[in-house]
């Protein structure tokens, strides 16, 4: 049986203790290659816009002496009725305070709001009215008018899942490659901006065009006259008749 000298067991175990740490760096670098290659590079892919649906609300504050509703409350309610009409997906839920100091003011409020709906085209089928009961009395409970509608979205923003600046483990960095943060306020600012979220995949249908204009430049082309438009009014707007 051959024996080896301590001295030649110690550096066999101090290279093999070498190599496994060696692996281990190694089998760390690839599981962060793998990371920082999943990051895609362009902003619109890591920052995309979706289209989902979401609640649009307004509360209206009532007081203990007065029901009814002030003018610039009227215009909310008839802001609501207008928008529900045209993206509304579902009905408009009306949550009213109960068993507060202010009960009947609330229910004076509540028959106006009701009537400026169903003036304003909502059937009755569209609203849902749902008591609650506020958590702390001591504040002034609101009506809250609430549909759903489809909207834009993006984000959130603000994340920062690598560092930015110089360093060995920022392979972005050294390839010249958008922080991961970069493009989101801007996607997000544009599906806020976006009216029809429907624009976003799909153009919209052109209209008609208009036919007694189109006839009417079809005739001066066929005499040979101009067809440009003139604006007689379109020098009384002057102040001056200087340079003429």
């Amino acid at each position: 049986m051959i024996t080896r000298p301590p001295q030649l067991r110690k550096r066999a175990i101090s290279l093999g203790g070498a190599l496994i740490g060696l692996a281990l760096a190694v089998g760390g670098c690839q599981h962060d290659d793998v990371l920082t290659a999943s990051i895609p590079d362009d902003y619109k892919q890591r920052h995309p816009i979706a289209v989902e649906e979401q609640n649009r609300s307004i509360v209206v504050f009532v007081g203990h002496a007065r029901g009814g509703l002030t003018a610039a409350q009227r215009a909310d309610v008839m802001g609501v009725a207008s928008a529900w009409l045209q993206e509304g997906t579902g009905a408009i839920r009306i949550d009213v305070p109960s068993n507060t100091p202010n009960a009947r003011p609330v229910a004076d409020t509540m028959r106006e709001i009701q009537a400026m709906l169903a003036a304003a085209g909502v059937p009755p089928r569209g609203v849902s009215v749902h008591p609650y009961q506020p958590k702390d009395k001591r504040f002034l409970p609101p009506i809250r008018l609430t549909y759903s509608r489809i909207a834009a979205v993006a984000g959130p923003c603000g994340l920062w899942p690598e560092d930015i600046g110089p360093s060995m483990k920022n392979k972005r960095w050294f390839e010249n490659k958008d922080y991961y943060n970069y493009g989101c306020a801007y996607q997000r600012n544009l599906a806020a901006m976006v009216d029809n979220p429907s624009d976003l995949e799909q153009p919209r249908p052109e209209t008609p065009s208009y036919t007694p204009r189109r006839i009417t430049g079809f005739e001066k082309y066929r005499k040979g006259t101009t067809t440009a438009t003139t604006y007689p009014e379109a020098d009384r707007a002057k102040l001056s008749d200087t340079g003429k």
